[in-house]
């Protein structure tokens, strides 16, 4: 099993704060098959990046000029006047968009679009960033080491590259740390 130490040194994250976040994360990674040490360091990089060490699971609302362009833009199905801030980043990879938070609702069984709050809930931050994570094909990225592809379907592009390999190199560490301890790559 995954400790909070190991997601503490793999995410630079305090003590306190991986302990609050490990029973989500790991159950997330079961969930939705981040089931191997590369797959595992590759999203807990990512998703230790996405909210600030675990601090962040709203976007901070500027807004900023990106932020005012959520506004209106039907590929993120921001049809509804207030859509751009209602369905704002949130989760451990910033679910953005209407859309999204239909499809993600879908997934994990709950109404996001009435109550898009609900990304907040440490459960469901961390099951959305999982359930993200599979529907984007990261899982295969991750077999294939190739993390700089996994940044750009999560973020767009390279944004904070430098700290999401620093992150990488962590979270892979950490787990081999945990692997010589005599557990299993899944954590057994």
């Amino acid at each position: 099993m995954l400790t909070a130490q190991q997601l503490a040194d793999a995410c630079h994250c305090r003590l306190s704060v991986a302990q609050r976040w490990l029973g989500p994360t790991v159950q997330a990674m079961e969930r939705y098959g981040i089931d191997t040490p590369q797959r595992q360091a590759a999203f807990l990089a990512q998703i230790a990046h996405e909210s600030g060490r675990f601090q962040y699971v709203r976007e901070i609302w500027g807004p900023t000029p990106a932020q005012r362009r959520y506004e209106g833009r039907a590929d993120l199905g921001n049809t509804v006047p207030g859509d751009g801030r209602r369905f704002l980043g949130r989760g451990l990879i910033q679910i953005t968009g209407r859309n999204n938070y239909r499809a993600a609702g879908l997934a994990l069984e709950i109404d996001l679009i009435r109550a898009p709050e609900r990304l907040e809930e440490p459960e469901f931050a961390a099951l959305s960033a999982a359930w993200f994570w599979r529907s984007k094909g990261l899982n295969e990225l991750a077999d294939l080491g190739d993390f700089d592809k996994i940044t750009r379907r999560i973020n767009g592009g390279t944004n904070g590259i430098e700290d999401r390999r620093a992150l990488w190199a962590s979270a892979r560490a950490a787990l081999e740390q945990r692997c010589q301890q005599g557990q299993g790559p899944e954590g057994d």
